[in-house]
């Protein structure tokens, strides 16, 4: 009986350390969702204000870019370099195929039109040095 008890108290402990890491990483959990949830707050207010001054300048709000185009956009961001279009249609994991490297070039090509992206020399694209209205520039 007395081996039984202590495989119990032994069990107890074990758990107990448990409970206590995971009680540790909830409050690491809870202070990062609320850095988080006070970072989008401020972008999303600087977002407002920043559409307010516009449209009190008259300048009409630019729209958002669609999904791919921001994936590509952050691509860029983390790469910061150059990259050729089969380059980041890999890196999106979009596929091998010719079909989906011309697809991202003519993204890559519409960024460029924009100013947001440059094609310096034939191939590499690169981030414009200042894009114009940011990742929000243009949908299309």
């Amino acid at each position: 009986m007395r081996e039984l008890l202590e495989k119990i108290e032994t069990r107890q402990q074990l758990v107990s350390e448990t409970a206590e890491r995971l009680r540790d990483q909830i409050a690491q959990l809870t202070e990062q969702l609320a850095a988080a949830e006070q970072t989008l707050n401020r972008l999303e207010t600087t977002r407002e204000t920043i559409l307010e001054l516009a449209a009190e300048d008259g300048t009409p709000a630019p729209e958002p870019l669609p999904a791919g185009y921001r994936e590509i956009l952050a691509l860029f961001e983390q790469t910061g370099e150059g990259l050729r279009a089969r380059e980041v249609s890999r890196a999106l994991g979009l596929g091998p195929e010719p079909r989906h490297t011309e697809n991202t070039r003519a993204k890559l090509k519409r960024l460029v039109t924009r100013d947001i992206l440059t094609e310096p020399e034939p191939g590499p694209f690169t981030l414009a040095k200042t894009a114009p209205d940011g990742p929000e520039a243009d949908s299309s």
